[in-house]
C-alpha cells in the first residue's frame, strides 16, 4: 500500500501530499515532517508559515545578476570590492552560496536558473541568457567563467553561452576538472571549488 494512501485526517493528508511534492522528500519523510508539525506548538507552526509567506512576498531576483535577494541590485552586485571584470555564470542560486563559501571568487555572478535540457523541455529562452548578454555592454567585463554543473546539460549550456559570447570579444573560461563529471557545484567542497576556479581554462 502507498504510504500516502493510509487513511488519516484530511488536513494531515493534504500536508503530507504537499510535503511529498517537494524535491528530495519521499513519502516516509513527508509523513514524519507532517507529524512533527502536528506535534509542534502553535507558535512554531505559525513561525514556519510566516517564513514561507515572507519568502514568497519579499524575495526578488536581482536586476543585475538574477540571484535571489531581498534588494535589487543585490548586496554582491553593489559591493564595490567585487571585481567587475569577472562574471561567474552558475545554474542556480545555491551555486552562488557554494562558491562564496570557497572564498576563492571575488568577482560578480550571473544565475541562469537552470540549464538547457531538451528532454525536460527547457530551451535557451527559458534561462536568464538574454540578461547575461545585456551585461556584456559593460566595458569592464573582461572574462566570463562558466560554472555550470559538469554533466551533459551543464556542458551543453556552457558551450551554447560560449558561442554567443565569443563574437563579443569577451574571454570565456570553464571551471577545471576538479569537479567530477556528473556532480553538482552546490555539493562540491570548498577546496575542490577553489582549485577548479584557479585552474579554469579558456573555451
Amino acid at each position: 500500500m502507498d504510504h500516502l494512501s493510509v487513511p488519516t485526517s484530511r488536513p494531515l493528508s493534504r500536508l503530507i501530499e504537499s510535503l511529498h511534492r517537494m524535491p528530495g522528500i519521499g513519502p516516509k519523510l513527508a509523513q514524519r515532517l507532517a507529524y512533527y508539525l502536528l506535534r509542534a506548538s502553535t507558535d512554531e507552526a505559525q513561525s514556519l508559515v510566516q517564513a514561507i509567506v515572507a519568502v514568497k512576498e519579499e524575495v526578488v531576483l536581482c536586476s543585475v545578476c538574477q540571484n535571489t535577494a531581498d534588494t535589487s541590485p543585490c548586496a554582491l552586485c553593489q559591493d564595490p570590492a567585487r571585481d567587475r571584470s569577472l562574471i561567474c555564470v552558475v545554474e542556480e542560486p545555491l551555486d552562488v552560496l557554494a562558491l562564496e563559501r570557497s572564498g576563492a571568487f571575488k568577482g560578480r555572478y550571473h544565475v541562469l536558473h537552470g540549464c538547457i535540457s531538451p528532454i525536460d523541455g527547457i530551451g535557451p529562452e527559458d534561462l536568464k541568457i538574454r540578461e547575461l548578454l545585456a551585461r556584456m555592454h559593460d566595458e569592464e567585463v573582461q572574462e566570463v567563467i562558466m560554472a555550470t554543473n559538469p554533466n551533459l546539460e551543464g556542458e551543453a549550456t556552457s558551450m551554447y553561452v560560449q558561442r554567443l559570447l565569443s563574437p563579443l570579444g569577451v574571454k570565456v573560461s570553464r571551471l577545471a576538472r576538479g569537479l567530477p563529471f556528473g556532480g553538482d557545484v552546490e555539493y562540491a567542497d570548498e577546496v575542490t571549488l577553489s582549485r577548479a576556479l584557479q585552474d579554469r581554462h579558456s573555451l
